[in-house]
């Protein structure tokens, strides 16, 4: 009679369980140079030991409070996934981390990323990774450590996640929004978004299904790009844009524009004595939108409420100060309109 747990032959090794030590190696020696193309004073980004140090006092701080956020790209990663596209969707991650933290007044500092996948390919990571450095040198914040988990079983071939993890400082006093400088009148700037940006891509999905397209199609709202292409443009970073008008004092709150739309999160920034109206004819709105509304029939108000419409972040400023903060940013390359004002609840 057989016994079933008897022991193997050959013993068995974590290699034969699907995990490889080496590639994980591999990846880690192909990573390090990106990584140390984003040092800024404070860190020295050296990969390889157990925890990544900064030095807030190096970095010119008196007084910190650290912020911190973390956050993914959702399934924008199916799209990379399906398209082998992998060297944007590292700039996704950070972007979304680090206009959090934006959005509340502090400096992105540091950077983790967190790249889970059943078989590690050094390759494809290198490619992801070295999006996520692109962003972190976007941010000027410096990619000072991660984790790579190789798990069989756990992913379909091919599939992988992304997570990250940032962490910013502002001088104590200085974190946003000011509520109490917040007034009926003040006026709401909006900044330009690349697209859908990290969010909707469940609908986005649908929509191209529905179309019956693929990813491999001319994008209808993109001549000469593909629909992948197209839509795996990455999101914005507003951290070169905006901090010198934080430091000012000139910004009194920031909405970062993300799942919700600016119907759901511009009242993040408010205190609740106010509310705010926009014009949403005061800026322009993306063809990829217009695309997605019409080969979807998606109500008007489920479009406010799913994707950004073209704005990835609303500033809020004095009226008086409005037009010179707008030019200002348009002058940066960074498109920005008057699109509404703070008024009484």
């Amino acid at each position: 009679m057989r016994v079933a747990n008897s022991t193997p032959e050959q013993g068995l090794t974590y290699a034969g369980a699907g995990v490889d030590i080496d590639a994980g190696d591999a990846l880690v020696d192909a990573i390090k140079p990106l990584a140390a193309s984003t040092a800024r004073p404070g860190a020295d980004v050296a990969l390889g030991g157990f925890g990544g140090a900064f030095d807030l006092k190096a970095a010119g701080f008196q007084d910190p409070i650290l912020v911190s956020g973390t956050d993914g790209v959702g399934t924008k990663l199916k799209l990379a996934i399906d398209s082998a596209i992998l060297d944007t969707v590292g700039i996704d991650l950070v972007a979304m981390c680090v206009n959090d933290v934006l959005a509340q007044g502090a400096e992105p500092l540091y950077f983790l990323d967190y790249f889970a996948t059943g078989k590690l390919e050094p390759g494809a990571g290198a490619k992801i990774v070295s999006g996520v450095a692109e962003g972190c040198r976007r941010a000027k914040c410096a990619l000072i450590g991660g984790e790579t988990a190789e798990m069989p079983g756990m992913y379909r071939d091919g599939d992988f996640d992304l997570a990250g993890f940032v962490v910013g400082a502002a001088e104590r006093g200085s974190l946003l929004p000011r509520l109490d400088d917040m007034k009926p009148g003040d006026a709401l700037i909006g900044l330009a978004s690349s697209g859908p940006h990290s969010n909707g891509y469940s609908l986005v999905r649908k929509v191209i299904e529905h179309a019956g397209l693929k990813g491999t199609s001319e994008a209808p709202f993109a001549p000469g790009q593909s629909l992948h292409e197209a839509l795996l443009t990455p999101t914005r970073i507003y951290v070169e844009a905006l901090l010198p008008l934080i430091r000012e004092g000139a910004i009194k709150g920031l909405a970062h524009i993300t799942g919700g739309g600016i119907t759901e999160n511009t009242p993040r920034m408010l205190p609740k004595h106010l509310d705010f109206e926009v014009d949403y004819d005061a800026f322009e709105r993306p063809a990829v939108f217009k695309w997605l509304q019409g080969a979807g029939n998606i109500a008007e108000s489920e479009m406010r409420r799913t994707f950004n419409c073209g704005i990835g972040m609303i500033v809020c400023v004095d009226a008086d100060t409005a037009p010179g903060v707008c030019q200002r940013l348009n002058d940066q390359g960074e498109p920005a309109w008057i699109i509404g004002h703070v008024k009484a609840k």
